[in-house]
């Protein structure tokens, strides 16, 4: 019997070969679980499966059908002794029962035994792998083509050309070996080999020359599939070109192609990051109506983008979505939703997630630590921080650089001394973790904010000893806490091993350089003044401006010096250079007229945004953000245009609020003085009819009546 007379008389087994092969919309993850659905069986069509048992009511199964050809196939040889034995091994058992794919092409030869593929030794396609990959991605552009002709003399097969396009690093090599290929027209470039060449331009982050490509691909009607989609897509999302992305994706949708688990997460990530809560809901929506199962991937993007909103709400649908879709969290969706759980203000859920992450087995690392530190810190539990951290020694729970800076930070934050002495003894002898410059700047900020000068000048020069190099920010702490504590001479000594390091003053460091000058003695300001001139020159010219008499030319000067040093200036730093330069002029005793023209300054370029607020029942102004000089100066402004508005209320007989008040703070830091302290000390020499509130720390208030008292005893004074 022929095989074509065998196969004639299946009529079941040829229905199923001849069925039209479609590329499915289906996620390639479902593919080897469910037939497409665009495929409905014909009568004699069987689905062959080890799974399901056969029925017998229908006909024979496929094994049955060949059994009688694989014997007919056996008789027409004659095996040697040696072969016998096999034979008969072979048709003693029943073959069993095999599932045929209907997307793959139909074998040309059938057979019992499958063919013994040869080690790799013996394949010479495979051997040379390595030695080619390696010799072009060592050659210069210029040379390449001369290369791939000495180790390709013959035109290379489809299967040897795309490994070599598959394993060639970096992507230029990839791009130039596919441009080669394309120009020599060995065979046709399907969708495959551009897949394999945009996924090697998505690792080097060139999406310019991965659309180039994928515009290439519909020019020539080659089909772009679920996989050439999906790799654009987090292309375009690695290069932040989300508008790009959901172009792509918007075009994928319109081909009819069901995005998979990889481009759903892709482009709610992008949605995301774009700040589109509707559409990442809405896209969400849709895809689970259309049988989408997320994995944790997509959950988490869920979690961040409401984590980066605060939407406590938000991020307790995700936990009900997960477990709806019967999905288990991992460490990955854990870590996301502490950091949401910290951004959103609620330490306490977080504390609870991580409690059930760990009944669940999950074991913590660098980042699930960070994160809940971080929190911890924010929300000033120190208690929770240290059982935290007893939990980490106990359980050898893993530590890196970036945890152990985060703790420092935390007790920086806290004032906890000891604690951050016993952190970094145990940094030091882990061996693993050595302390670097943000460690040693941790400490020294702790030692500051204490008040400790002494232990952090001696922990600065361990640093320096220990070939650590200082950053500025570890310079900055200990200026300013020698500056306030007027250690002139130690100022001077740090400054001096900053520049000797190569280290370039930030604005930050030239702010603590201008506190300086405002508590300093006369005799000393020349020492900190030739540190600000190597460090911001043009600060050392407005001091001088600001040191000269008041006239009209001055007024247009001032002005232009310092609109040009804020221009210069970042945006964090110019409001204390203005409040520093306010406390110079009434410290060292300038004219106060030209304390006054730098606040006035301060206001027409928007440094004191939203300083008074006027409601119904109290007018108020806000000082929290201030220098002492620069809020004695806010409140002198505010009460001649508060007397103004009260004569000009009375005169047209109009209501007042019956309370006016004055927020300073109560400061936070030992070391400060504390803006309260002083703006009571300077309301007391002033006799404003301001008086402290007993039941809110740093609120100074006065009534209607004090404030209209007040205002006409001034009058009859002048």
């Amino acid at each position: 019997m022929s095989s074509s007379s065998v196969l004639s008389s299946s009529p079941s087994f040829q229905t199923f070969l001849d069925l039209p092969l479609k590329s499915t919309p289906f996620p390639r993850s479902q593919l080897l679980l469910f037939p497409p659905p665009f495929y409905k069986p014909t009568a004699g069509a069987v689905f062959l499966c080890n799974s399901t048992p056969p029925n017998t009511n229908s006909s024979p199964s496929l094994s049955d059908q060949l059994h009688p050809f694989s014997l007919d196939l056996l008789k027409q040889t004659q095996p040697d002794t040696n072969e016998q034995n096999q034979d008969n091994l072979v048709l003693s058992h029943k073959p069993k029962s095999t599932w045929i794919n209907p997307s793959r092409p139909r074998p040309k030869v059938l057979s019992l035994n499958r063919q013994r593929r040869p080690p790799l030794p013996y394949n010479p396609d495979l051997t040379d792998l390595p030695r080619i990959s390696s010799r072009l991605a060592s050659v210069g552009p210029d040379e390449f083509s001369a290369v791939i002709d000495e180790l390709l003399p013959e035109p290379p097969t489809r299967e040897t050309a795309l490994l070599i396009l598959n394993s060639l690093r970096p992507w230029q090599k990839a791009q130039q070996f596919f441009l080669w290929l394309r120009s020599g027209k060995f065979f046709e470039l399907d969708t495959i080999f551009y897949n394999v060449a945009i996924k090697n331009l998505r690792y080097g982050k060139q999406f310019d020359a991965v659309e180039i490509l994928a515009t290439d691909m519909i020019d020539s009607g080659i089909e772009l599939d679920n996989v050439t989609y999906s790799t654009i897509i987090t292309c375009a999302k690695r290069c932040s070109k989300f508008d790009r992305a959901i172009h792509w994706f918007e075009r994928m949708y319109k081909t009819g192609l069901m995005p998979d688990e990889v481009t759903y997460s892709a482009i709610l990530d992008v949605y995301a990051k774009l700040g589109k809560v509707e559409e990442v809901l809405s896209l969400y929506e849709r895809a689970r109506s259309n049988g989408w199962i997320p994995d944790a991937v997509a959950y988490s993007v869920l979690g961040k983008m409401y984590g980066e909103a605060g939407d406590y709400e938000g991020i307790q649908y995700v936990l009900q979505e997960m477990k709806t879709a019967g999905v288990e969290p991992n460490l990955v969706v854990y870590n996301t939703l502490l950091d949401a759980m910290g951004k959103a203000g609620k330490p306490g859920l977080a504390r609870t997630l991580f409690d059930e992450m760990l009944e669940k087995g999950l074991r913590p690392n660098e980042k699930t630590l960070t994160a809940l530190i971080k929190i911890y810190g924010k929300a000033r539990w120190s208690k929770d921080a240290i059982e935290l951290w007893d939990k980490m020694k106990s359980n050898n729970w893993p530590m890196d650089f970036i945890l152990y800076n985060t703790l420092l930070s935390m007790c920086a934050d806290l004032r906890m001394v000891k604690e951050a002495e016993s952190l970094f003894e145990d940094m030091k002898k882990s061996g693993r973790c050595v302390p670097d410059s943000w460690s040693y700047t941790a400490m020294v900020n702790i030692y500051t904010n204490s008040g400790m000068g002494d232990k952090a000048l001696e922990v600065f020069y361990s640093m320096l000893d220990n070939n650590v190099e200082p950053n500025v920010m570890s310079c900055t702490c200990l200026i300013q806490c020698f500056g306030k504590a007027k250690r002139i001479d130690d100022v001077v000594k740090v400054f001096d091993v900053l520049i000797q390091r190569g280290i370039n003053p930030d604005d930050r460091l030239c702010g603590c350089l201008l506190s300086v000058i405002a508590v300093c003695k006369s005799d000393q300001i020349v020492k900190v003044l030739n540190c600000l001139t190597m460090a911001k020159p043009k600060l050392v010219g407005l001091i001088n401006t600001l040191a000269t008499d008041d006239d009209d030319d001055d007024d247009d000067v001032l002005k232009e010096e310092f609109r040009g040093i804020l221009t210069e200036t970042v945006v964090e730093s110019r409001r204390p250079f203005c409040n520093c330069l306010i406390d110079i002029c009434l410290n060292q005793n300038f004219s106060k007229q030209r304390a006054q023209q730098l606040f006035s300054l301060g206001c027409l370029f928007g440094l004191y945004p939203g300083l008074h607020v006027k409601r119904d029942r109290e007018w108020s102004l806000n000082l929290r953000s201030l220098s002492i000089g620069a809020a004695c100066m806010a409140f002198e402004a505010w009460m001649e245009n508060l007397t103004a508005c009260v004569d000009k209320k009375i005169d047209g007989k109009e209501s007042l609020p019956n309370l006016f008040s004055v927020h300073t703070g109560a400061g936070s830091l030992k070391l400060a003085t504390g803006l309260a302290t002083s703006f009571a000390e300077y309301l007391e020499k002033s006799a404003f009819p301001f008086k402290r509130s007993e039941e809110t720390p740093g609120r100074f208030v006065a009534t209607k009546q004090d404030l209209i008292l007040w205002i006409d005893q001034l009058t009859i004074q002048l």
